[in-house]
């Protein structure tokens, strides 16, 4: 169609930057512009005519770990900014996770399997609800927002928090587990990793963190005006993408002391702590997704899919 061509011709530059940005020599993006005329400028237009400016308008993005969430969120955001002319602020559900100090607490007081980042109850859910709350506010008031640095597992100083001075039109509100349900506490019974078998044999850590899901993370979910599921074939695709991104974080990194840069074997059991809540979102995501985008085994979109909403 003419208008995404011409929409294409304004945002190619700013795109492919980015993109060029995110690579590394041994890491290439391929079909990049077919992804970007194809898939995400039709997306674009879509939540364009949604927004209001009187609201801001929440898009999720969800996908399991290494999907390309970052990048995809990152490229929408510059096409709504550069061809829609619209204010679009984008954080991810992992800026919200409590501090390293508070999960140590929590692992203590709950479970010590708290203390490993990601899983619903690992976010600091309070304030994430304050900025939904605070966002959609008629009188909008300056926002710091926090930073997590994953390369030391703990929040970046105040200093390098997102400072949020104008209302935005749009916010895109990133994270693997974005929109996901609880289960039923039957399913809950049967361990689905080795993980759950040796560390959790009472079920203590599953069913908090499914309460978690089924309460107030149901409320902040709830709040979104559309959900965009980037579609994965497999799990143990996601473990592949992981593994590739951990590659990544350590050549991107200035510094290389003081990183919490994982092996293969820790990734491989940190996403055993995703699994479970992973596994049902392929199941059950594609039902009341708003867009799904599948990805095919090469990391790229394939297809897009636009419920009647």
């Amino acid at each position: 169609m003419q208008k995404f061509s011409l929409c294409f011709g304004k945002v190619k530059k700013d795109c492919l930057k980015f993109i060029k940005s995110q690579e590394t020599k041994a890491d290439k993006f391929k079909n990049k512009e077919r992804m970007i005329k194809s898939f995400l400028i039709p997306l674009c237009f879509w939540i364009s005519k949604k927004a209001n400016k009187k609201s801001p308008y929440f898009v999720g993005l969800a996908g399991g770990q290494g999907t390309g969430k970052t990048t995809i969120s990152s490229l929408i955001r510059i096409i709504l900014t550069k061809y829609f002319k619209l204010n679009v602020f984008r954080i991810s559900i992992d800026d919200f996770y409590k501090t390293r100090k508070e999960r140590i607490n929590l692992s203590k007081s709950v479970h010590p399997m708290l203390l490993t980042r990601g899983v619903p109850g690992t976010h600091d859910i309070n304030m994430m609800l304050s900025f939904f709350k605070k966002a959609k506010s008629k009188k909008f008031k300056r926002l710091k927002l926090p930073t997590f640095n994953k390369a030391i597992d703990d929040r970046f100083n105040k200093k390098k928090w997102y400072d949020l001075k104008n209302k935005p039109d749009v916010i895109i509100f990133e994270g693997w587990c974005v929109g996901a349900k609880s289960e039923k506490n039957i399913t809950l019974k049967k361990t689905i990793n080795s993980m759950e078998k040796v560390k959790d044999q009472k079920q203590i850590w599953r069913k908090y963190v499914n309460q978690q899901l089924k309460s107030k993370y149901k409320n902040l979910y709830s709040q979104l005006n559309c959900l965009i599921y980037l579609r994965a074939k497999n799990f143990s695709l996601l473990q592949k993408w992981r593994l590739k991104q951990e590659r990544k974080l350590w050549l991107k990194s200035k510094s290389k002391s003081n990183l919490k840069i994982m092996s293969k074997e820790d990734v491989l059991n940190f996403m055993q702590t995703y699994q479970r809540i992973t596994q049902n979102m392929f199941r059950y995501m594609p039902k009341y997704a708003s867009i799904i985008l599948n990805l095919n085994t090469n990391h790229q979109i394939k297809s897009a899919v636009y419920k009647k909403r």
